[in-house]
């Protein structure tokens, strides 16, 4: 095992430590995907992603065509686990009928064609970690702290979550170990919601900005999955986010302090964005306020665990 003269990351339980080399990854070019692959690879793992390209990255390949149900069977023999982020970004375009039916069908029908791969292979991976959402509970969850247990919204999101997590659930019934983080806002500087938040010139809350965000760090989310990927008592749903969820209000006001852009208190109107963004407006006006209990007491220890120091690690020029 590659820690026998390694220092063991915080929060692995050494006992529960699995022996795995080779870690496949579907969506690995995406912002998450290439945090993980870069953590894992210092790590001494393989990687190799999944993609309908192969041949256009550096990175280690395999083929797979997901509206064609077609998937090279050599990748799941060669991976020891899987890690599975594949999916239409959720805010990338205005909200139509062929978009949302993209939304779904790229988390499901890509799940299914992994299930369908993993059933059929002599070799099953050890372990499969499957990223999901906060947006399981629905868009507006008010005050409510939401633990993994609790109800389900009945909005598009929740309802695209639900579906996407039966098709994963799936997949631990052929005796593979499965993991779903439920993954909250995630706070990076090279995409995602701070450079969207941080775009305009200036920095202004979305609606009345009292809404929850259920933040976490990039760098804790590629560690997260890290931590489910190697230790073998990690298995169900988790929510992976921070410790201390944030307003809008509060997050927008602290980036924009951090990288010297005006602040505007007066926030966005919700009918203009409602213009703007049409039913995706719901989910930038409402918020979760989302526990990381269940993982800290599984073992996993934030490195990031507040909003400044998040955004000092994100921001650091030193």
């Amino acid at each position: 095992m590659y820690y026998k003269n390694k220092s063991r990351p915080k929060g692995i339980v050494a006992s529960e430590l699995l022996d795995m080399k080779n870690i496949l990854i579907t969506g690995g070019s995406g912002l998450v995907g290439k945090k993980i692959t870069q953590l894992l690879e210092r790590r001494g793992y393989q990687v190799a992603w999944l993609s309908r390209n192969p041949e256009k990255y550096k990175q280690k390949s395999f083929a797979w065509d997901v509206d064609k149900f077609k998937l090279d069977s050599e990748a799941i023999t060669w991976a020891d686990g899987i890690i599975h982020l594949a999916g239409e970004g959720v805010a990338d375009k205005r909200w139509t009928a062929k978009r949302k039916k993209a939304i779904l069908e790229s988390r499901t029908q890509s799940t299914a064609l992994l299930y369908a791969s993993i059933e059929k292979s002599d070799k099953k991976p050890e372990a499969f970690i499957s990223a999901s959402a906060v947006g399981y509970y629905g868009f507006n969850t008010g005050e409510a702290l939401m633990e993994e247990n609790g109800a389900a919204g009945t909005d598009f999101l929740a309802q695209v979550v639900i579906a996407w997590e039966d098709q994963v659930k799936k997949i631990a019934e052929l005796g593979v170990r499965t993991v779903l983080l439920r993954i909250g806002i995630v706070l990076d500087n090279k995409g995602g919601a701070l450079v969207e938040m941080l775009k305009p010139p200036v920095a202004a809350p979305l609606g009345n900005g009292k809404q929850w965000m259920s933040w976490i760090a990039i760098d804790d989310l590629a560690r997260m999955f890290f931590f489910a990927l190697e230790n073998n008592e990690v298995s169900g749903i988790y929510n992976a986010v921070g410790p201390k969820p944030a307003t809008n209000e509060e997050l927008t006001q602290k980036a924009a302090k951090k990288v010297g852009k005006l602040y505007m208190g007066m926030g966005v109107p919700g009918f203009a964005l409602k213009l703007v963004l049409g039913e995706m407006a719901q989910m930038v006006l409402g918020g979760n306020k989302v526990s990381a209990k269940k993982i800290k007491d599984a073992g996993f220890e934030f490195r990031y665990p507040s909003l400044e120091e998040a955004l000092e690690k994100i921001y650091n020029t030193d």
